[in-house]
């Protein structure tokens, strides 16, 4: 996309964390305004696209893991991002071909982008528009309803989408109304930003995201850890990305990476 004629109802004058986030992980997918927002980011914040790859790694990791390990075969995106590498569906086919997945956004970008890279998968892949601050519609979408069938077990993954919602929006309390509408059994993966280490940065780079299209949050570990009310952390619960249940594959890197701060938290709970 780069500096291409934006698609009709798109300001790429306002950066836009999704491509922003697009950036930082070496995409093109975004216009210069995200670049420049962006690069404000790593200003003070020179790790963020190490982070950025480390979140993905993370969500690799999580869904493997429900894949192999708790049986799941249907997921639930939300907020779901550009597309990039090792997207959901790509890591669960790589174990079970028929898993289901559903991605979820409210970006126009994120929706077109989207529907043409799994213009071969409609039989265990949608791509529907929704918002996470009315999750009931989420579910009653029709066409994610045509792949997900929500009397079975899913896994509903907010993957560094929740610090977009500021504490307006109650964001504990929209997580509540997403496990009561899926069947036990089902599971809860979550990342979101912090301020725990190295305060002042993390609050001048969340400082940018205030001139883009949506702000962030930051919370505090006690706050992300009342997100999973009504779920079981499983082990190790509640940790830094790279400390979720690591795989030889990252082990190198994530050694390499030590010294960077500990900006996002993440999980993985189980429906109770």
């Amino acid at each position: 996309m780069a500096d291409d004629a934006p698609p009709p109802g798109i300001d790429a004058r306002v950066p836009n964390p999704a491509r922003m986030y697009n950036y930082f992980l070496g995409g093109k997918d975004n216009f210069a305004a995200d670049r420049e927002a962006a690069e404000r980011v790593m200003q003070v914040a020179p790790e963020a696209p190490a982070l950025a790859r480390r979140n993905r790694a993370f969500l690799r990791r999580a869904v493997r893991h429900l894949v192999a390990e708790a049986g799941i075969r249907q997921f639930v995106d939300i907020g779901t991002g550009l597309p990039t590498e090792g997207s959901v569906h790509e890591v669960a086919h790589e174990m079970d071909p028929g898993v289901r997945v559903a991605y979820v956004d409210n970006d126009p970008v994120v929706l077109a982008h989207s529907r043409a890279l799994l213009s071969g998968t409609a039989a265990t892949t949608v791509t529907v528009q929704g918002d996470l601050r009315r999750p009931e519609e989420i579910l009653a979408e029709p066409e994610l309803r045509s792949v997900i069938d929500l009397a079975e077990p899913v896994a509903i993954l907010l993957v560094a989408v929740v610090h977009f919602l500021s504490d307006d929006d109650k964001p504990t309390e929209l997580v509540a109304r997403l496990r009561e509408s899926v069947a036990p059994g089902s599971h809860l993966v979550l990342s979101h930003v912090t301020d725990e280490e190295r305060a002042g940065d993390a609050r001048e780079g969340a400082a940018v995201y205030r001139q883009a299209s949506s702000g962030i949050t930051l919370r505090s570990r006690e706050q992300i850890h009342e997100l999973f009310d009504g779920f079981q952390l499983i082990e190790p619960g509640l940790v830094p990305l790279d400390d979720w249940r690591p795989d030889d594959e990252n082990l190198l890197a994530r050694q390499a990476r030590r010294h960077l701060p500990t900006w996002f938290l993440c999980g993985v709970g189980h429906a109770l």
